[in-house]
C-alpha cells in the first residue's frame, strides 16, 4: 500500500507557490493533501496523534489567513471608494504639472484611481499629483 509523505507533498508544493509570483495559498489543495493523506494511511500503523493534531491545526491555520485576506481586501476596496468619493469637486494637478482642474468623477480600475477632470481630461492618481480644494 503506498503511503502520502506529507512533508515531501509540502515542500512540492512550497516550491510551485515560491516559482509562482502570483500564488496564493490554495485551500482547495491542501484540504485534498489532507484527505489523501488520511485516504492512503496504513491502519496497521496509524499516523503518530501529535503530528495529525498538527496538521489539523496548519489546516485551521490556513483557513483564518483565507479569511483574514479576504476581509483584507474588502477593506482596502472600501478605503479605496473612499479615497474616489472625496476627490470629487476637487482641484487635481497632474505630477508633471501639464494638466489641472475640477474633478467630476473618478474611475476605480485594478486598485488604481483616475480623474476624469470637468474638460474630459483624465489624470491617473498617484505619486506627485497635488489635490486642493
Amino acid at each position: 500500500m503506498s503511503t502520502v509523505d506529507p512533508v515531501a507533498a509540502t515542500t512540492e508544493t512550497n516550491t510551485t507557490s515560491a516559482a509562482s509570483k502570483n500564488a496564493s495559498v490554495d485551500y482547495d489543495a491542501f484540504l485534498n493533501l489532507l484527505v489523501a493523506q488520511l485516504k492512503y494511511q496504513d491502519p496497521t500503523e496509524p499516523q503518530d496523534p501529535a503530528q495529525f493534531m498538527s496538521q489539523l491545526a496548519s489546516f485551521s491555520s490556513v483557513e483564518q489567513q483565507i479569511q483574514s485576506n479576504e476581509k483584507l481586501d474588502a477593506l482596502v476596496l472600501s478605503n479605496m471608494f473612499g479615497q474616489a468619493s472625496s476627490l470629487i469637486g476637487r482641484t487635481v494637478t497632474s505630477a508633471d504639472q501639464t494638466q489641472s482642474g475640477v474633478v467630476s468623477s473618478v474611475t476605480l480600475i485594478n486598485g488604481s484611481l483616475t480623474a476624469l477632470l470637468a474638460d474630459g481630461t483624465q489624470i491617473k492618481m498617484g505619486d506627485g499629483v497635488n489635490i486642493s480644494q
